[in-house]
């Protein structure tokens, strides 16, 4: 699933009814990449570089930015049995958004 972040306005990431599959944002500048990765750090997830894998609570995330080509890709992998993929999907999605906007 393709969501485009600049401009921050027509292009906001819209739910495509999914869970479970890679996430891709494009137009994700060096600057909004920084900030979400720190936005990550604050809040207890290990977040460091380009790509790689963190867990908190149970919840294994997978991410891919691409500074080139300025694409996010965040990829939830799995989650614990009382959490819905589709509800961090659905909290990847707005935090994305919240933090390039």
């Amino acid at each position: 699933t393709r969501r485009g972040i600049a401009g921050c306005d027509s292009s906001r990431p819209m739910s495509n009814g999914e869970h479970g599959s890679p996430q891709v944002f494009s137009g994700v500048t060096t600057e909004q990449f920084a900030k979400l990765t720190a936005k990550a750090q604050a809040a207890g997830i290990d977040l460091h570089g380009n790509s790689g894998k963190a867990s908190k609570f149970g919840v294994d995330v997978a991410w891919n930015y691409v500074p080139e080509t300025k694409e996010l890709t965040l990829h939830c992998l799995s989650t614990p049995f009382f959490v819905k993929p589709a509800d961090v999907d659905a909290k990847i999605k707005a935090l994305v958004t919240e933090s390039l906007c």
